[in-house]
């Protein structure tokens, strides 16, 4: 494997995290564009072995640290595994499984083994899915309903909690109740995709925030470029914070890697200019 400059690092829960995270929703087929769009990448990344072209781009740079729901995609456990097989680089995992929250034993019971199942495949961070969280939110009360029960089951398993989050107040109201959590994921870009309120709120939210946070979708799902999205992200987020970047190919994850170095050394990115029919030379750049 060829040795490349490593990536900027922080801490999450005494835990050793590179400032760029995989993303996996261009592997495992959400694009958030189209379902032949999902297809097509599906058929992409149809074995484990399809996955590591893009995992070996990303371990150049030492970003060893992936966020996925890999314990409810088996695909994605494989595919982890023999990356680390292949490259001799272990892989951190933050799990985002979802899991009933339904207030009965049986509900409890259930969501136990998720949790437990997260620690059986090497999980690191189990990182409690939004569509789960965000049954618990109650607004009038400025509380998450039951959420250290579920944080307590995390940590009885060995594994470091916390929330992945659409609704922002999920980052306010965890800090301001203490729930035990050592990082939150949030949706952050310049579009404002799938952000609930202004992004001025969430980038004040995530300045605010007592943990690390693990940002998600710079790129808007694809509407806005990696230059754009990568450039705003890493110039508004704080030096603890992290984006979680996806890529469709070795070759995006190179690109996204040099605009990100470019942003935080404030220089402009070494990245070739997009092509299209009879394109003309703009200021001296082909």
């Amino acid at each position: 494997m060829t040795q490349s400059k490593l990536f900027p690092r922080t801490t999450v829960g005494g835990v050793d995290l590179p400032r760029m995270l995989m993303g996996t929703n261009w592997l495992l087929g959400w694009s958030h564009t189209s379902a032949a769009a999902d297809r097509a990448i599906k058929e992409k990344y149809a074995r484990p072995e399809d996955f590591y072209p893009v995992f070996e781009a990303y371990l150049q740079y030492g970003i060893d640290a992936i966020m996925a729901p890999a314990s409810t995609n088996p695909i994605m456990v494989d595919a982890i595994r023999y990356a680390e097989d292949r490259s001799g680089k272990k892989i951190t995992i933050i799990d985002t499984p979802a899991m009933n929250v339904d207030d009965s034993p049986e509900a409890r019971a259930e969501a136990r083994e998720v949790i437990r199942h997260s620690r059986e495949i090497g999980a690191t961070f189990c990182l409690i899915h939004h569509t789960s969280v965000e049954q618990l939110v109650n607004k009038n009360k400025r509380i998450i309903d039951r959420l250290p029960d579920y944080l307590y089951m995390i940590r009885e398993e060995g594994l470091l909690p916390g929330l992945s989050v659409h609704m922002p107040e999920v980052v306010q109201y965890t800090d301001a109740n203490d729930y035990d959590v050592e990082t939150y994921i949030q949706i952050f870009n310049c579009m404002g995709f799938l952000m609930q309120v202004e992004i001025e709120s969430v980038a004040r939210i995530i300045w605010n925030a007592k943990h690390p946070v693990m940002t998600i979708k710079p790129f808007a799902a694809g509407r806005c470029t990696p230059f754009v999205g990568l450039n705003f992200n890493w110039n508004v987020i704080r030096d603890c914070d992290m984006i979680t970047v996806g890529a469709n190919s070795a070759a995006e994850v190179h690109e996204d890697v040099e605009i990100s170095f470019a942003a935080l050394e404030r220089r402009m990115a070494n990245i070739e200019g997009r092509s299209s029919p009879f394109k003309q030379a703009v200021l001296g750049h082909k």
